[in-house]
C-alpha cells in the first residue's frame, strides 16, 4: 500500500477464520527498512508475471514508484 500505483490491497480468505486472520494486519504499516528488503528481493518495477510482459504499467515507472533508488540513505 505505500506504492503510490496501489489503491487496495486483495485478500483471498476461504473461510472466516481466514479473514479474520488477515483483516489483523490492515492497520500495518512497513517502515523504510522492510521496504529496501522487499525492494531487494523484487526490484521495484520487475515484471514477474509473463503474461504481461508487453505491458508497460505507467505506475510502475520509476518517477511513480515509492522511492527512487538513487532517494535512498547510504548504508
Amino acid at each position: 500500500m505505500a506504492h503510490p500505483g496501489v489503491t487496495s490491497a486483495i485478500i483471498g480468505p476461504r473461510t472466516m477464520e481466514q479473514l479474520e486472520s488477515a483483516l489483523k494486519g490492515a492497520s500495518l504499516v512497513l517502515d523504510d527498512a522492510a521496504l529496501d528488503r522487499i525492494d531487494e528481493i523484487v526490484a521495484p518495477g520487475a515484471n514477474l508475471y509473463e503474461p504481461n510482459g508487453a505491458f508497460a504499467n505507467p505506475a510502475l515507472e520509476p518517477v511513480r514508484r515509492r522511492r527512487l533508488l538513487t532517494d535512498r540513505p547510504a548504508a
